[in-house]
């Protein structure tokens, strides 16, 4: 297998789920893994086993991302693998949604993803190198009822993936998006018994993230869409 030609890696938006285990993949294939949440006591387990860093920022403020980054560059050390993981959800009717709550969504989804590239770009540039993942969604391509924020702010997150990845790919940075077209295997949302296989297990996925960054740059994936086996949509 082809080694990964990286070695530190940030997780903005680190969870239980996908960026678990991504997180232990990267671990096992020998990089440093830093893990960024607003709430980092829930990553106790997460770091202890990946013997990862953490760090609290909230990923829609300009000031907390760049103190956060200035955090990983000492701490961690300049990270080569950034993975933007976060997201947020106003559901409800388009008639009665909070305006608010619907501007929060949009700006952990979409503008916390602008501002994570930002200050990665800005590292990579200069080496000419690094690899910046974004987490999609079924909504990232299509809309849903109730859902029109979460949309709102999954195709912003689109957009910018394809902008960023045909200004950064000539300068020797891989950004790739990947379509996450399907519910996610967890605690909450186990598969259920009448239809095996029919959610995404986030180690298999996870698995496809570190295949993406272990691609020869001749031949790049820009965007990767998963979904279960059964899916029929």
């Amino acid at each position: 297998m082809t080694t990964i030609p990286y070695r530190t890696a940030l997780i903005v938006g680190a969870g239980s789920g996908i960026s678990a285990s991504v997180a232990r993949g990267l671990a096992k294939a020998g990089l440093k893994v830093g893990v960024a949440a607003r709430n980092v006591d829930k990553l106790a387990s997460l770091a202890a086993e990946t013997d990862a860093e953490r760090f609290t920022v909230d990923a829609s403020d300009p000031a907390a991302v760049a103190h956060l980054f200035e955090e990983v560059d000492a701490r961690l050390g300049v990270p080569d693998v950034v993975l933007y993981n976060a997201g947020a959800r106003a559901h409800g009717p388009i008639a009665e949604l909070d305006p608010e709550a619907v501007r929060r969504a949009v700006e952990i989804s979409a503008f916390g993803g602008f501002l994570v590239v930002q200050q990665s770009a800005r590292r990579m540039i200069p080496r000419g190198a690094g690899a910046i993942l974004l987490t999609g969604a079924s909504a990232s391509v299509k809309g849903y009822p109730h859902s029109a924020a979460f949309a709102m702010g999954k195709f912003a997150l689109r957009g910018l993936a394809q902008s960023t990845a045909r200004e950064l790919g000539p300068k020797g940075i891989h950004v790739a998006h990947f379509v996450i077209d399907g519910g996610v295997r967890g605690a909450r949302h186990p598969d259920s018994n009448d239809r095996p296989d029919s959610t995404l297990d986030p180690e298999a996925i996870a698995q496809t993230y570190l295949d993406i960054l272990r691609q020869p740059r001749s031949a790049w994936s820009l965007e990767v869409e998963m979904r279960p086996w059964v899916e029929t949509f």
